[in-house]
């Protein structure tokens, strides 16, 4: 079945065939990834369908039972007013850091924008920094970026010819490798970058992992376990 979704995944129109194999062999690949922990750029080419939005969110909920994309949204919208107002009431440096954030959305009122604002204000809150998840690469050619890219273990890329512009591309990047690209916004390639984490049984940098204990235990409420000082603190203020 492995090797028959090897030639579905290259036929148009059939995602239902696919959607189907990749249920039948779920407990395959998680024992497989479990058992023998595969480089990212092996299991791509041992299972190339999972990396394709749909079936991230298939797999996460095959894993969870949660919802991922879905779930991961509304709860960034649930609580957007109660986070943007932690982050004006925060001083010091990383009140100045959240500020400047906020200047350099481009349109605060779109929805897109402030979800990536209060994404990123999560990452400054918690005392790690945006650019280690989402990474911005303005007016670079082709060979400068994949080079810049290979030290990449887990992130978000975004590509602009200026500055100002719109994203030409925005993609996730694990081990070196583009494994997404063309995703519409910065918000669904964090939630497709946590979905694949879980189904690539991935641990979390360390340089993020206050800010995806924040994604996994209070925006996705998947617990586990204690959470941390500083994750705790943040969900008492939010639920105060």
């Amino acid at each position: 079945m492995q090797k028959a979704l090897l030639l579905d995944v290259k036929k148009r129109d059939n995602r239902e065939v696919v959607k189907l194999k990749m249920e039948n062999t779920f407990a395959h690949r998680r024992h497989e990834i479990v058992r023998d922990a595969p480089m990212v750029e092996d299991f791509m080419a041992s299972w190339p369908a999972l990396f394709d939005v749909s079936e991230i969110n298939a797999e996460f909920k095959r894993i969870t039972t949660v919802p991922l994309q879905s779930k991961f949204l509304s709860q960034l919208d649930l609580h957007s007013d109660k986070l943007i107002k932690l982050f004006e009431k925060r001083g010091g440096q990383l009140g100045e850091r959240l500020k400047t954030i906020k200047a350099q959305m481009a349109d605060f009122d779109d929805i897109d924008a402030g979800r990536e604002y209060i994404i990123k204000g999560i990452c400054i809150y918690m005392g790690e920094d945006p650019e280690n998840l989402v990474k911005q690469y303005v007016g670079m050619g082709e060979d400068a970026i994949n080079e810049a890219m290979e030290d990449t273990t887990v992130g978000i890329y975004v590509l602009k010819e200026h500055p100002c512009d719109e994203p030409e591309n925005i993609g996730i990047v694990l081990e070196g490798i583009k494994v997404l690209q063309e995703l519409d916004n910065v918000a669904l390639a964090v939630a497709m970058l946590f979905g694949l984490m879980y189904a690539l049984n991935f641990s979390y940098p360390a340089d993020l992992r206050y800010t995806f204990e924040v994604i996994q235990k209070i925006l996705m409420e998947l617990d586990g376990g204690k959470p941390s000082n500083k994750a705790l603190a943040l969900k008492n203020r939010l639920f105060q």
